[in-house]
Protein backbone atom coordinates (compact mmCIF):
# COMPACT_ATOMS: atom_id res chain seq x y z
CA UNK A 1 0.00 0.00 0.00
CA UNK A 2 1.22 4.09 -0.56
CA UNK A 3 3.22 4.98 2.24
CA UNK A 4 2.77 9.00 1.27
CA UNK A 5 -1.34 8.19 1.71
CA UNK A 6 -3.72 7.09 4.32
CA UNK A 7 -5.75 5.35 1.04
CA UNK A 8 -4.46 2.91 -1.36
CA UNK A 9 -4.22 4.96 -4.82
CA UNK A 10 -5.13 3.60 -7.99
CA UNK A 11 -4.73 4.91 -11.45
CA UNK A 12 -7.75 4.52 -13.90
CA UNK A 13 -7.81 5.19 -17.77
CA UNK A 14 -11.27 5.25 -19.58
CA UNK A 15 -12.91 5.73 -16.40
CA UNK A 16 -15.45 8.08 -17.99
CA UNK A 17 -16.56 5.26 -20.30
CA UNK A 18 -19.86 3.57 -19.24
CA UNK A 19 -18.07 0.88 -17.19
CA UNK A 20 -15.27 3.36 -15.82
CA UNK A 21 -18.18 5.90 -14.47
CA UNK A 22 -19.65 2.22 -12.44
CA UNK A 23 -15.95 1.09 -11.39
CA UNK A 24 -15.01 4.59 -9.66
CA UNK A 25 -18.13 4.56 -7.75
CA UNK A 26 -17.44 1.25 -6.71
CA UNK A 27 -13.88 2.06 -5.85
CA UNK A 28 -14.47 4.89 -4.38
CA UNK A 29 -17.13 3.01 -1.81
CA UNK A 30 -14.22 0.75 -0.94
CA UNK A 31 -11.59 3.82 0.11
CA UNK A 32 -9.61 3.85 -2.94
CA UNK A 33 -8.28 7.07 -3.63
CA UNK A 34 -8.56 7.61 -7.31
CA UNK A 35 -6.51 9.16 -9.97
CA UNK A 36 -8.08 9.36 -13.70
CA UNK A 37 -6.34 9.64 -17.13
CA UNK A 38 -9.14 12.59 -18.89
CA UNK A 39 -8.88 13.93 -22.30
CA UNK A 40 -11.45 17.13 -21.68
CA UNK A 41 -13.40 18.30 -19.53
CA UNK A 42 -16.24 18.53 -17.82
CA UNK A 43 -16.05 15.25 -17.09
CA UNK A 44 -19.51 12.97 -17.24
CA UNK A 45 -21.98 13.88 -14.70
CA UNK A 46 -22.43 10.19 -12.99
CA UNK A 47 -18.99 11.00 -11.91
CA UNK A 48 -19.42 14.08 -9.76
CA UNK A 49 -20.36 13.30 -6.87
CA UNK A 50 -16.72 11.72 -6.59
CA UNK A 51 -13.97 13.37 -5.15
CA UNK A 52 -11.21 12.76 -8.64
CA UNK A 53 -7.47 13.31 -8.79
CA UNK A 54 -7.62 14.22 -12.88
CA UNK A 55 -4.41 13.75 -15.26
CA UNK A 56 -5.11 15.74 -18.43
CA UNK A 57 -3.45 13.83 -21.15
CA UNK A 58 -4.13 10.61 -23.78
CA UNK A 59 -2.51 7.59 -24.39
CA UNK A 60 0.02 8.94 -26.19
CA UNK A 61 1.04 11.43 -23.72
CA UNK A 62 4.01 9.61 -22.06
CA UNK A 63 4.51 12.63 -19.27
CA UNK A 64 0.69 12.52 -18.98
CA UNK A 65 0.76 8.17 -18.23
CA UNK A 66 3.54 9.14 -15.99
CA UNK A 67 2.01 11.15 -13.49
CA UNK A 68 -1.12 8.90 -13.23
CA UNK A 69 0.54 5.82 -12.42
CA UNK A 70 3.33 6.97 -10.19
CA UNK A 71 3.11 5.84 -6.90
CA UNK A 72 -0.04 3.61 -7.47
CA UNK A 73 -0.86 0.53 -5.78
CA UNK A 74 -3.23 -0.48 -8.76
CA UNK A 75 -3.63 0.41 -12.49
CA UNK A 76 -6.79 -0.28 -14.11
CA UNK A 77 -6.26 0.26 -18.17
CA UNK A 78 -9.95 0.29 -19.73
CA UNK A 79 -9.19 3.06 -22.33
CA UNK A 80 -9.82 2.19 -25.70
CA UNK A 81 -11.42 2.47 -29.32
CA UNK A 82 -14.70 0.57 -30.59
CA UNK A 83 -14.53 1.43 -34.05
CA UNK A 84 -12.09 3.20 -36.25
CA UNK A 85 -10.12 1.67 -39.18
CA UNK A 86 -7.62 -0.71 -38.34
CA UNK A 87 -4.77 1.85 -38.09
CA UNK A 88 -6.58 3.92 -35.32
CA UNK A 89 -7.96 0.43 -33.64
CA UNK A 90 -4.47 -0.48 -33.76
CA UNK A 91 -3.11 2.90 -32.41
CA UNK A 92 -5.51 3.07 -29.55
CA UNK A 93 -5.90 -0.54 -28.16
CA UNK A 94 -2.78 -2.29 -28.74
CA UNK A 95 -0.16 0.51 -29.04
CA UNK A 96 -2.39 2.83 -26.05
CA UNK A 97 -1.76 -0.80 -24.06
CA UNK A 98 2.04 -0.64 -24.87
CA UNK A 99 2.31 2.72 -23.35
CA UNK A 100 0.29 2.09 -20.49
CA UNK A 101 2.55 -1.34 -19.59
CA UNK A 102 5.69 0.60 -20.18
CA UNK A 103 4.53 3.38 -17.89
CA UNK A 104 3.04 0.78 -15.44
CA UNK A 105 6.73 -1.07 -15.23
CA UNK A 106 8.50 2.18 -15.19
CA UNK A 107 6.87 4.76 -12.12
CA UNK A 108 5.17 1.58 -10.23
CA UNK A 109 6.21 -1.88 -10.82
CA UNK A 110 4.75 -3.40 -7.90
CA UNK A 111 1.37 -2.09 -8.42
CA UNK A 112 -1.71 -4.64 -9.35
CA UNK A 113 -2.13 -4.11 -13.19
CA UNK A 114 -5.86 -4.73 -14.62
CA UNK A 115 -6.36 -4.70 -18.35
CA UNK A 116 -9.91 -4.72 -19.24
CA UNK A 117 -10.33 -6.53 -22.78
CA UNK A 118 -12.88 -7.93 -24.54
CA UNK A 119 -14.39 -11.79 -25.60
CA UNK A 120 -13.63 -10.58 -28.99
CA UNK A 121 -9.66 -11.54 -28.19
CA UNK A 122 -10.57 -15.08 -28.18
CA UNK A 123 -11.35 -14.44 -31.97
CA UNK A 124 -8.81 -12.05 -33.74
CA UNK A 125 -9.30 -13.17 -36.87
CA UNK A 126 -13.11 -11.88 -36.93
CA UNK A 127 -12.10 -8.41 -36.50
CA UNK A 128 -9.63 -5.67 -37.04
CA UNK A 129 -11.34 -4.55 -33.12
CA UNK A 130 -10.69 -7.88 -32.22
CA UNK A 131 -6.96 -8.34 -33.77
CA UNK A 132 -6.16 -5.10 -31.95
CA UNK A 133 -8.22 -6.56 -28.17
CA UNK A 134 -5.92 -9.58 -28.90
CA UNK A 135 -2.52 -7.34 -29.81
CA UNK A 136 -2.82 -5.68 -26.46
CA UNK A 137 -3.63 -8.61 -24.53
CA UNK A 138 -0.13 -9.33 -25.92
CA UNK A 139 1.76 -6.42 -25.17
CA UNK A 140 0.36 -6.95 -21.27
CA UNK A 141 1.28 -10.85 -21.56
CA UNK A 142 4.72 -9.93 -22.48
CA UNK A 143 5.62 -8.45 -19.22
CA UNK A 144 6.97 -9.63 -15.85
CA UNK A 145 4.56 -8.36 -12.97
CA UNK A 146 1.38 -8.50 -11.24
CA UNK A 147 -1.27 -8.44 -13.90
CA UNK A 148 -4.57 -9.53 -14.81
CA UNK A 149 -6.05 -9.68 -18.44
CA UNK A 150 -10.42 -9.29 -17.89
CA UNK A 151 -12.73 -9.92 -20.54
CA UNK A 152 -15.86 -8.92 -20.12
CA UNK A 153 -19.00 -10.04 -22.06
CA UNK A 154 -21.76 -7.68 -23.22
CA UNK A 155 -22.72 -5.34 -20.33
CA UNK A 156 -25.78 -3.61 -19.43
CA UNK A 157 -27.49 -1.34 -17.56
CA UNK A 158 -28.28 2.05 -16.54
CA UNK A 159 -26.59 4.80 -18.89
CA UNK A 160 -26.19 1.97 -21.33
CA UNK A 161 -26.41 3.30 -25.17
CA UNK A 162 -25.70 0.23 -26.87
CA UNK A 163 -28.33 -1.97 -25.05
CA UNK A 164 -31.17 0.99 -25.61
CA UNK A 165 -31.50 -0.33 -29.52
CA UNK A 166 -32.72 -3.19 -28.04
CA UNK A 167 -35.40 -2.21 -25.39
CA UNK A 168 -36.94 0.28 -28.58
CA UNK A 169 -36.67 -2.61 -30.80
CA UNK A 170 -39.18 -4.42 -27.90
CA UNK A 171 -41.86 -1.97 -29.45
CA UNK A 172 -41.69 -3.18 -32.90
CA UNK A 173 -44.55 -5.57 -34.07
CA UNK A 174 -42.06 -8.07 -34.16
CA UNK A 175 -38.13 -8.84 -33.30
CA UNK A 176 -35.62 -9.28 -35.50
CA UNK A 177 -32.74 -11.68 -34.41
CA UNK A 178 -29.50 -10.82 -35.62
CA UNK A 179 -27.64 -13.82 -34.93
CA UNK A 180 -27.17 -17.19 -35.81
CA UNK A 181 -30.00 -20.31 -34.57
CA UNK A 182 -27.50 -21.18 -32.49
CA UNK A 183 -25.49 -18.52 -31.03
CA UNK A 184 -25.03 -17.68 -27.43
CA UNK A 185 -23.50 -15.22 -25.37
CA UNK A 186 -23.07 -14.00 -21.87
CA UNK A 187 -23.87 -10.93 -19.90
CA UNK A 188 -23.28 -9.33 -17.04
CA UNK A 189 -24.95 -5.84 -15.11
CA UNK A 190 -22.31 -3.07 -15.10
CA UNK A 191 -22.90 -3.15 -11.41
CA UNK A 192 -21.66 -6.36 -11.00
CA UNK A 193 -18.91 -5.64 -13.81
CA UNK A 194 -17.56 -2.92 -11.91
CA UNK A 195 -17.49 -5.06 -8.45
CA UNK A 196 -15.83 -7.50 -10.15
CA UNK A 197 -13.07 -5.48 -11.28
CA UNK A 198 -12.96 -3.71 -7.60
CA UNK A 199 -12.24 -7.37 -6.56
CA UNK A 200 -9.73 -7.95 -8.39
CA UNK A 201 -7.79 -5.05 -8.10
CA UNK A 202 -6.49 -6.47 -4.78
CA UNK A 203 -7.45 -10.23 -4.83
CA UNK A 204 -6.43 -13.16 -7.16
CA UNK A 205 -4.14 -14.85 -8.93
CA UNK A 206 -1.30 -12.90 -10.91
CA UNK A 207 -0.77 -13.40 -15.03
CA UNK A 208 -4.24 -14.63 -15.68
CA UNK A 209 -7.13 -14.26 -18.22
CA UNK A 210 -9.89 -13.76 -16.19
CA UNK A 211 -13.75 -14.03 -18.13
CA UNK A 212 -16.80 -12.48 -16.82
CA UNK A 213 -20.43 -13.15 -16.75
CA UNK A 214 -23.64 -13.55 -14.28
CA UNK A 215 -24.77 -16.45 -12.97
CA UNK A 216 -26.14 -18.24 -15.86
CA UNK A 217 -22.61 -19.14 -17.47
CA UNK A 218 -24.20 -21.02 -20.41
CA UNK A 219 -25.20 -17.91 -21.59
CA UNK A 220 -28.16 -17.15 -23.51
CA UNK A 221 -29.79 -17.38 -27.37
CA UNK A 222 -30.91 -14.27 -29.07
CA UNK A 223 -34.53 -15.32 -28.53
CA UNK A 224 -34.04 -16.12 -24.61
CA UNK A 225 -32.15 -12.08 -24.55
CA UNK A 226 -35.20 -10.75 -26.56
CA UNK A 227 -37.75 -12.70 -24.12
CA UNK A 228 -35.96 -10.94 -21.23
CA UNK A 229 -36.20 -7.75 -22.91
CA UNK A 230 -39.95 -7.56 -24.12
CA UNK A 231 -40.68 -9.21 -20.45
CA UNK A 232 -38.84 -6.25 -18.84
CA UNK A 233 -40.50 -3.42 -21.41
CA UNK A 234 -44.70 -5.33 -20.72
CA UNK A 235 -44.41 -6.10 -24.47
CA UNK A 236 -44.84 -9.25 -26.38
CA UNK A 237 -41.59 -11.56 -27.96
CA UNK A 238 -42.30 -11.87 -31.47
CA UNK A 239 -38.64 -13.12 -32.59
CA UNK A 240 -37.67 -13.93 -36.28
CA UNK A 241 -34.62 -14.79 -37.70
CA UNK A 242 -33.04 -12.87 -40.33
CA UNK A 243 -30.77 -15.00 -42.76
CA UNK A 244 -27.33 -14.26 -41.50
CA UNK A 245 -26.26 -14.12 -45.41
CA UNK A 246 -28.79 -10.76 -44.96
CA UNK A 247 -26.95 -9.88 -41.74
CA UNK A 248 -23.38 -10.40 -43.71
CA UNK A 249 -24.54 -8.22 -46.92
CA UNK A 250 -26.56 -5.49 -44.99
CA UNK A 251 -23.10 -4.37 -42.89
CA UNK A 252 -20.91 -4.94 -45.89
CA UNK A 253 -22.85 -2.32 -47.70
CA UNK A 254 -23.01 -0.20 -44.73
CA UNK A 255 -19.54 -0.40 -43.65
CA UNK A 256 -19.00 0.96 -48.06
CA UNK A 257 -21.20 3.32 -47.82
CA UNK A 258 -19.14 5.06 -44.27
CA UNK A 259 -16.07 4.69 -45.96
CA UNK A 260 -17.45 6.46 -49.01
CA UNK A 261 -18.59 9.02 -46.95
CA UNK A 262 -15.47 9.19 -44.96
CA UNK A 263 -16.95 8.03 -41.81
CA UNK A 264 -16.51 4.97 -39.60
CA UNK A 265 -19.88 2.87 -38.70
CA UNK A 266 -19.55 0.09 -35.91
CA UNK A 267 -21.95 -2.20 -37.98
CA UNK A 268 -19.80 -3.06 -40.73
CA UNK A 269 -18.00 -6.92 -41.52
CA UNK A 270 -16.08 -6.89 -39.01
CA UNK A 271 -19.37 -6.91 -36.65
CA UNK A 272 -20.87 -8.66 -38.45
CA UNK A 273 -18.95 -11.54 -38.30
CA UNK A 274 -18.87 -10.95 -34.24
CA UNK A 275 -22.53 -10.87 -34.63
CA UNK A 276 -22.89 -13.93 -36.24
CA UNK A 277 -19.82 -16.19 -34.41
CA UNK A 278 -21.61 -18.83 -32.41
CA UNK A 279 -20.05 -19.03 -28.51
CA UNK A 280 -19.62 -15.61 -26.84
CA UNK A 281 -19.95 -17.66 -23.51
CA UNK A 282 -17.24 -17.17 -20.64
CA UNK A 283 -15.36 -20.33 -20.36
CA UNK A 284 -15.30 -22.14 -16.88
CA UNK A 285 -11.25 -22.57 -16.72
CA UNK A 286 -11.57 -18.73 -16.50
CA UNK A 287 -14.36 -17.63 -14.72
CA UNK A 288 -13.70 -15.17 -10.86
CA UNK A 289 -13.17 -17.82 -8.25
CA UNK A 290 -16.19 -18.01 -6.03
CA UNK A 291 -14.31 -16.15 -3.08
CA UNK A 292 -13.00 -13.51 -5.18
CA UNK A 293 -16.43 -12.08 -6.38
CA UNK A 294 -19.81 -13.39 -7.34
CA UNK A 295 -22.80 -12.03 -9.89
CA UNK A 296 -25.50 -10.83 -7.98
CA UNK A 297 -27.61 -9.72 -10.66
CA UNK A 298 -30.17 -11.93 -12.90
CA UNK A 299 -31.03 -11.09 -16.21
CA UNK A 300 -34.34 -10.32 -15.11
CA UNK A 301 -33.69 -7.95 -12.43
CA UNK A 302 -30.87 -6.40 -14.17
CA UNK A 303 -33.27 -5.82 -17.39
CA UNK A 304 -36.26 -4.79 -15.57
CA UNK A 305 -34.22 -2.03 -14.07
CA UNK A 306 -32.61 -1.11 -16.77
CA UNK A 307 -35.94 -0.50 -18.80
CA UNK A 308 -37.31 1.42 -15.65
CA UNK A 309 -34.25 3.88 -15.81
CA UNK A 310 -34.70 4.44 -19.65
CA UNK A 311 -38.29 5.36 -19.27
CA UNK A 312 -37.47 7.29 -16.73
CA UNK A 313 -34.53 9.33 -18.00
CA UNK A 314 -36.77 9.45 -21.22
CA UNK A 315 -34.47 7.76 -23.63
CA UNK A 316 -37.47 5.62 -24.24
Amino acid sequence: MNSKSERPIIALTGATGFLGRYLVGALCAKGWRVRTLVRSLPIHEQLAPHRLELVSGDLRDTSALKRLTRGADAIVHMAGAIKGNRDTLMQINSEGTRQMSVAWQENAPDARFVCVSSFTAREPQLSAYGTSKKMAEDEVMGTNGNWVIVRPPAIYGPWDTETLSLFKAARYPVHPMLGSSNSRLSLVHVRDAADALCALCTTGAEQQIIELSDATVQGYSWPEIVTAVCQASSTTSRPFWLPPSLVALAATLNGRYARFQGKVSIFDEGKAREILHPDWTARVQHLVPHDVWKPQITLGDGFAETASWYQQAGWL
